[in-house]
């Protein structure tokens, strides 16, 4: 319906320390603002926003993420450069209709991401640290082109490539396709020139090449190449990263896609909204590869989507999301038993925290590990401290909700337990049971008292009573 586009380019404010500028988080808090004016009055669930590798590497990121998801209006994730290339892909694989397994480039700011895949699924993906802005930075930083310059900057963006080449080799794909700004700008650059009718070829590129070296300087490039004025300082990176690209996996020619990250997060999206949640998907191949045993697993979660549903104005859990999050949890809390049965909760949260999800942003990610890693024995806060602030009281009140579901269904028997009811407020967890069943289950009785001693050392009272019944 509508597009905005303002470069920020976060990625310049990022000193030797790797902090984001002041003057950096300025320009990205002035440009949240305004776009904020559009969507502060969307629902969170219909609004999707990432950051990708300036806030990877920010130092300081986390603070600026607080003032920008205020200016925004909504919350935004950081997403990894696997995920990044996964929708990439996605925004790429459904603004184009070729066939066959097709290779894609993407040259961002601060990353470039490589994807390997067919239709609408991506087979291989790797994010390669180089990008538009670090390499302008490293080799043009005082605005000269020349040579030397140039060719350091190639063979740099050449030995990135390097390791990863032989997984992208031209004999794994049909078609080579190039997507974002930077791609786009030297696509528009070549063909109004006249040295590629479509796309781009390796011999624009060369022509391309002399025409930089004569230009000299970065404020000659919008009169000499028609390269817009906020491109400019980026564009000579830009190139040696695409020269590299090109030589390194024997691209000949290269077609540019209309879609990208913005595309495929949109698509994504789309698919949360119509349940094809590509993360619940995810979540079902971890069970399979680590051979979790899902029948009790689902036992689980299905208790504790129970008890989520008593307590959720109680403990305002009122978002639609915590009861995913709390099913998934529930569904992989036994995920490091595959390593060992000695601490298989923090075996768990390790492998959560640390690989790649497809779907899953980084925050995503922490919050998943911290309820797997806090699902049984001490409750610690520890788990929840690297979590955003806004996060923490939630994941903790799911938490709790997962130990008692875990709790409930430790006999690992496939008869439910009875029609339990739970009320909550501020820190305190009252559960009800039919009469005399605790009486009949002494073991469910001893394994509570113990769980209540557990988390009254966290600040939580955990209590149960016999179930009135009214006639």
């Amino acid at each position: 319906m509508d597009r905005l586009r303002e470069p920020v380019r976060l990625a310049t404010g990022l000193d030797a320390e790797g902090n984001l500028s002041a003057q950096a988080q300025e320009r990205g808090l002035e440009c949240l603002g305004r776009f904020g004016q559009r969507l502060r009055d969307l629902r969170p669930a219909n609004v999707r926003a990432v950051g990708t590798n300036a806030l990877r590497r920010a130092r300081n990121g986390r603070a600026f993420l607080r003032a920008a998801q205020r200016a925004l209006g909504h919350r935004i994730e950081v997403v990894s450069g696997a995920e990044e290339a996964r929708l990439i892909y996605l925004g790429v694989a459904h603004s184009s209709s070729a066939a066959g397994p097709r290779l894609v480039v993407d040259i961002g700011g601060g990353s470039t991401e490589l994807i390997l895949g067919q239709g609408f699924d991506p087979m291989r993906l790797e994010s390669l640290f180089m990008g538009c802005v670090s390499m302008s930075e490293r080799h043009f930083p005082d605005g000269l082109i020349d040579k030397g310059a140039l060719q350091r900057a190639e063979l740099a963006a050449r030995l990135e490539v390097e390791p990863v080449r032989w997984e992208f080799a031209p004999s794994d794909w049909n078609v080579a396709t190039g997507a974002s700004g930077t791609i786009k700008a030297i696509q528009d650059t070549v063909k109004r020139k006249g040295w590629s009718a479509q796309g781009i070829t390796r011999e624009s590129l060369k022509r391309l090449r002399v025409a930089l070296l004569e230009a000299g300087r970065v404020e000659a490039l919008p009169a000499r190449l028609g390269v817009s004025e906020d491109r400019a300082p980026v564009f000579p990176g830009g190139l040696a990263v695409l020269l590299g690209v090109f030589k390194s996996l024997g691209i000949h020619t290269m077609d540019v896609s209309d879609g990208a990250l913005r595309e495929g997060l949109l698509l994504d999206l789309m698919g949360r909204v119509r349940q094809e949640d590509v993360r619940a998907r995810t979540v079902r191949t971890i069970e399979q590869r680590y051979a979790i045993d899902a029948a009790h697993a689902h036992r689980v979660a299905s208790t504790a989507r129970r008890l989520l549903r008593d307590v959720r104005e109680g403990w305002l859990l009122r978002d639609e999301e915590y009861e995913s999050f709390l099913t998934w949890a529930a569904q992989l809390h036994e995920l490091g038993l595959l390593i060992a049965h000695t601490q298989y909760h923090k075996h768990g949260g390790y492998i959560l925290e640390n690989a790649d999800l497809p779907g899953f942003s980084r925050g995503d990610q922490s919050l998943l590990a911290a309820l797997v890693r806090g699902h049984r024995r001490k409750f610690s806060a520890g788990a929840f401290a690297d979590l955003p602030e806004e996060l923490r009281w939630p994941a903790e009140r799911l938490c709790v909700l997962l130990r008692i579901a875990v709790t409930l269904q430790r006999d690992r028997g496939s008869t439910p337990p009875p029609e339990i009811r739970a009320r909550a407020v501020d820190r305190s967890l009252e559960l009800e049971f039919p009469g005399g069943w605790l009486e009949h289950h002494p073991l469910t009785r001893a394994d509570l008292e113990q769980e209540a001693r557990y988390l009254q050392a966290a600040g939580f009272q955990l209590s149960w009573e016999p179930l009135s019944v009214t006639a």
